[in-house]
């Protein structure tokens, strides 16, 4: 009879086999349906991938295959992408029955009418096998609730790794613009000094002609000092960015050297790329924003397994043994009633919900800062660009103004005094040349980052592919 009731019950509560509904609100993120930033060139160009392959650098091509194949950050985006498909794999068998075996071999010692051994005993062997399967009944979709969200945290994970490498991308670009843009800062140092040096030999020889005077002599030979100091210090800072080069592309210094070479002396020259997007398509063009959505949907997820808890839940097992050629079998529902549990399982629900909206308004606030993050670096990038051409025009200028000073100081027209404070303008506006210049580039960069890096999400582009990884199964 109560068998009988089981079944009914299962049949009944079958039709309830379906997810529960969870109420949850949050606010949606709310984006202006443009730019209202200036686009550079109109966003007219080239396409916003291969954006790095556009600057025609090998060396750099060559650090960021370096850095993405050693970097320890895309190796454990790499291993977080593992373990998230291990997690569905894992739900997922929650879905299906359950078998398991159990064998047993024993000797037993016991009493016989007709004794074998001395004292009436007789040694007899048990074979015994069993077999115990079990499933639960998905009633409510709890089960599949959290494949879904392991699925969504799948997702989350390969979109991390994408960021993951587009944040390091731009890291490289941005070391290896600043090394350059040192390179060609210590050039202008030391032609400086050759400078400083030459004239310190004029002046001396015009101090020892009585055509000019001892102090002349000094001011040279403290130009010339301190050109030496800050040439020294420049070769330091250029360096140092060869040591944080080689950080990022994986601890070998001598092949970040290699790469390297021996330092061209000037910036890449990048194209523009195609700005086509609207704020609203960051929302799939970003990564992060693509992973804060993930999981935001995971949470939902999270908070429909926690409200299937709530309710009873089925299960069907069954076992079958055999001990020494007798078999025996069982085989019955169980139905397990949530009574009594002192609001623990609603209180978990409340706290799955609330995580819920937690995570809406993070992406909610991931959205709206990378909105803001792309029209601060759209007004960065055009007024980096409005000062290069200025900077440009002012390099030029006081380079011929000290050339003019330089001779008229050779022919004893003005004083050594003069020709110096003409020189220093111009090294000025050269090294303001440069850093505008490199300005540019960096925020070229930053933009290219902010929109989202170029990423892919076709099949032949999803997959996590490295040296020290490999692919993922």
């Amino acid at each position: 009879m109560k068998y009988r009731q089981s079944i009914a019950l299962l049949m009944a509560t079958s039709v309830a086999a379906c997810s529960v509904g969870v109420d949850v609100n949050h606010t949606q993120p709310v984006v202006a349906p443009g730019w209202h930033a200036t686009l550079p060139h109109g966003g007219s160009t080239v396409e916003l991938t291969n954006w790095w392959g556009s600057l025609g650098d090998k060396r750099l091509t060559q650090l960021m295959a370096l850095a993405e194949a050693n970097s320890p950050t895309v190796g454990s985006a790499v291993a977080s992408i593992r373990a998230a498909r291990a997690t569905v794999r894992s739900n997922q068998s929650s879905l299906l029955p359950s078998l398991t075996a159990s064998e047993t071999l024993s000797r037993k010692l016991g009493q016989s009418a007709t004794a074998s051994f001395p004292g009436g005993s007789t040694i007899s062997n048990i074979a015994s096998g069993q077999f115990d399967s079990s499933w639960e009944i998905d009633l409510f979709g709890k089960a599949r609730s959290n494949v879904n969200a392991a699925k969504y945290r799948l997702a989350g994970a390969q979109a991390s790794w994408n960021d993951a490498r587009v944040t390091l991308a731009a890291e490289v670009a941005d070391d290896y613009v600043q090394y350059r843009g040192c390179m060609l800062t210590e050039d202008v140092y030391r032609r400086s000094l050759n400078s400083q040096n030459e004239t310190l030999k004029a002046t001396g020889d015009l101090v020892n002609a009585g055509l000019a005077s001892s102090n002349d002599l000094l001011l040279a030979r403290g130009n010339a000092a301190t050109a030496s100091i800050t040439l020294t210090a420049q070769i330091a800072t250029c360096e140092a960015f060869i040591k944080t080069l080689t950080q990022l592309s994986g601890g070998d210094e001598s092949e970040t050297r290699k790469i390297l070479g021996d330092g061209i002396r000037m910036l890449p020259r990048p194209r523009t790329f195609a700005i086509k997007s609207l704020p609203a398509d960051l929302l799939r063009q970003r990564p992060d924003i693509v992973a804060s959505e993930a999981e935001m949907a995971a949470r939902l997820a999270d908070a429909g397994a926690s409200a299937a808890d709530i309710y009873p839940s089925l299960s069907l097992s069954g076992s079958l043994s055999i001990t020494n050629g007798v078999t025996g079998w069982s085989f019955g529902p169980a139905l397990s009633l949530p009574f009594f549990q002192g609001g623990a399982k609603r209180a978990a629900l409340e706290y799955s919900k609330a995580q819920y909206q937690k995570q809406a308004e993070s992406y909610r606030g991931t959205v709206l800062s990378a909105v803001a993050e792309v029209e601060t670096n759209l007004v960065k990038l055009r007024a980096a660009r409005l000062e290069s051409s200025d900077a440009a025009r002012a390099a030029d200028n006081l380079r011929q103004y000290f050339n003019a000073v330089d001779e008229n100081w050779k022919a004893g027209g003005i004083s050594l005094l003069d020709r110096e404070t003409a020189r220093r303008n111009s090294q000025s506006a050269d090294l303001t040349l440069i850093s505008i210049r490199m300005d540019v580039l960096r925020q070229w960069i930053a933009l290219f980052k902010s929109l989202g890096g170029g990423w892919s999400t076709t099949p032949g582009n999803s997959e996590p592919q490295t040296k020290t990884t490999g692919a993922l199964p």
